[in-house]
């Protein structure tokens, strides 16, 4: 192999995806390829993936209309890898809709492919040894997959069913890197709630954090992302120790009863309204951050107003607001997406402003 190839990674999507490109950097480097910066430097294009909304894809389907450019002007024997959760579509689609593509891996795969193309020099059964931050926290992967199935949703499609790491291993590598001067932790998990209970694991999430709050020299503890149907009375209180971060997000997606039925989201608004209160009566510093979607199918203006309504009552500090667009597979799919683009940008506006362009959001908010 030549040991002069180059990589160059580009990553779309949440933390989970930041932390999957860098431990798959690692391997690559273990094989000899080399990181780069500049994607005109690079033998091999990796796309990570991101599939939760149309607007990620899209920016996938443009960056790979531009790398096959720069193939035809500069004469390049550039390969386009894609990864990550778009491989959901499956490969008849994806092979037709991204032509110039030359392979799809799934991340599961990748030491198989690496093994096959660049001569993998050690056997290894997972991708470790890297470490990857955001906003000064090493983050630490706890869990993988969901089983809620949340209408709109297509994780558990892209990301498969939950698994769990084992207790000790997730402990062992939070002690190496405090070793190894880190003194924040990220802990990730599409629904960190349920880490261990739907598995042969038998410590639960509070059980886990209340080990990792023990670590000597590990200053501060945070996680996403949480589900409000399983954030426990033990949860909370596990989140009230020391170490714990005082930020919370917390995705409530719609404050309308209906809207919530129809997305699977298992608690109504006043049930939602009725924890929070629970953790600032426990835990009187902490923020909250959410998720909402606005113009899934049929919600009405009447129903918008009770997200509204919501919002005002719980004070966010922070929402990730997003336009509802439909996922190939998901339940939701089968809806008719009837809420024109337009309607659907004004209530994204109105939260915007109610909640994002109010306050002043502290960037570092895992320490606020």
């Amino acid at each position: 192999m030549n040991k002069k190839e180059a990589f160059f990674i580009k990553t779309y999507g949440c933390q989970a995806n930041l932390a999957d490109s860098e431990r798959l950097a690692n391997l690559l480097r273990e094989v000899g390829l080399n990181s780069v910066d500049d994607v005109r430097s690079a033998d091999w294009v990796i796309i990570n993936s991101c599939a939760v909304r149309q607007s990620a894809e899209n920016r996938v389907y443009g960056l790979v209309n531009n790398l096959e450019k720069l193939r035809i002007n500069e004469l390049t024997n550039l390969r386009i890898i894609l990864t990550g959760c778009m491989l959901y579509h499956g490969l008849p689609y994806l092979k037709k809709r991204l032509p110039k593509v030359d392979y799809f891996v799934k991340t599961p795969d990748w030491l198989d492919f690496i093994k096959a193309h660049f001569g993998a020099s050690r056997r290894r059964s997972r991708i470790t040894n890297s470490v990857t931050e955001y906003m000064g926290y090493a983050l630490v992967p706890i869990m993988e997959g969901c089983n809620n199935f949340c209408t709109y949703c297509v994780v558990p499609y892209a990301r498969g069913r939950e698994q769990s790491r084992p207790v000790e291993e997730i402990i062992n590598e939070v002690k190496d890197l405090v070793k190894n001067g880190y003194r924040k932790v990220l802990l990730l998990g599409q629904n960190v709630n349920s880490y261990g209970s739907k598995s042969k694991i038998k410590t639960p999430f509070t059980a886990l954090l209340t080990r990792l709050n023990e670590i000597e020299g590990l200053k501060k503890i945070a996680f996403l992302s949480s589900n409000p149907w399983d954030l426990t009375d033990d949860i909370i209180e596990a989140m009230a120790l020391p170490k714990m971060s005082r930020y919370l997000h917390l995705p409530v997606q719609s404050g309308d009863k209906e809207i919530l039925r129809k997305m699977n989201r298992k608690y109504t608004p006043l049930q939602y309204i009725e924890l929070v209160k629970k953790i600032r009566d426990r835990i009187p510093d902490i923020k909250i951050s959410t998720d909402i979607i606005v113009g899934f199918p049929g919600e009405t203006k009447i129903q918008f107003r009770h997200t509204v309504d919501l919002c005002q009552k719980v004070g966010f500090v922070k929402a990730y607001v997003s336009m509802y667009s439909p996922r190939l597979q998901t339940a939701a799919y089968k809806l008719t997406d009837d809420i024109p683009y337009k309607e659907k940008k004004r209530r994204w506006q109105v939260l915007d402003e109610l909640i994002n362009k109010k306050r002043c959001f502290n960037l570092d908010r895992f320490d606020s």
